[in-house]
């Protein structure tokens, strides 16, 4: 890898087997067959129309991260994550720019990963990963919980908005710090997108708002059954993208 990369989205969720109706029933995902326990949570991933994909974490055990998170904040919107060419040389950039590195991990032999506090992140936990898996050390395929039958035609899960307070913090960590290549899109919301990546940010600069993650956006030719509000069990508003 060359570049920095957007990943995919992460949704946390006391239960996985609650995010098939909407992934696959309403969005029409499909299970990519990753995932699996991981310390204090189970993970897995379902993929979209274009490439786009979405991540659901389940907790684990009585404590962990996301015990607390789920406490704090209920379901919604964890994190979004970055492949790097380098990871310390990604931690080094955002440290330069003023952000706390957390959770840096490099005993796997086939990935190394760190975290961006969601405190300093614009309201979000930012994972940056370097994948050193080869064709020797493959995972085992997931089962995630199954969907309904007959799904409807996946969408394209275009990304995630979220807010921040000027524009200067949003370019300091999505352009600065993780390359993304900024556009304006009308008004005060700012579009960064990655090269090779399926899916991009949008951001709205809001002085006075509260920083963080609103909403997962999608487009789709065929109407969507899904409210604007958020999701009573996922915690996020998956909303249609029509222009």
């Amino acid at each position: 890898m060359s570049a920095v990369e957007f990943d995919h989205i992460a949704i946390a969720a006391r239960c996985m087997a609650d995010a098939p109706a909407v992934l696959v029933g309403a969005l029409g995902g499909a299970p990519t067959g990753e995932g699996g326990p991981s310390g204090a949570y189970t993970w897995g991933q379902w993929v979209f129309a274009g490439g786009g994909r979405l991540e659901i974490l389940e907790p684990l055990g009585d404590d962990g991260f996301l015990h607390r998170f789920l406490a704090a904040r209920g379901p919604g919107i964890h994190h979004v994550t970055f492949r790097v060419p380098h990871l310390d040389e990604a931690c080094e950039r955002a440290v330069a720019h003023g952000f706390r590195i957390v959770g840096h991990d490099d005993s796997d032999p086939g990935w190394a990963e760190a975290f961006l506090h969601p405190k300093e992140a614009l309201g979000i936990v930012v994972q940056l990963v370097q994948s050193r898996a080869t064709p020797d050390t493959p995972r085992p395929p997931f089962r995630a919980p199954a969907g309904p039958p007959d799904p409807p035609p996946p969408v394209t899960v275009l990304g995630v908005r979220l807010r921040a307070r000027s524009a200067e913090r949003a370019d300091t960590l999505w352009a600065r710090v993780l390359s993304g290549h900024r556009a304006a899109a009308g008004g005060v919301r700012l579009v960064y997108r990655w090269p090779g990546s399926p899916m991009r940010l949008a951001v709205d600069v809001e002085a006075d708002a509260d920083e963080g993650p609103t909403a997962v956006e999608f487009a789709s030719a065929r109407p969507s059954s899904l409210p604007q509000t958020p999701h009573p069990l996922l915690g996020t508003s998956f909303r249609r993208v029509t222009a």
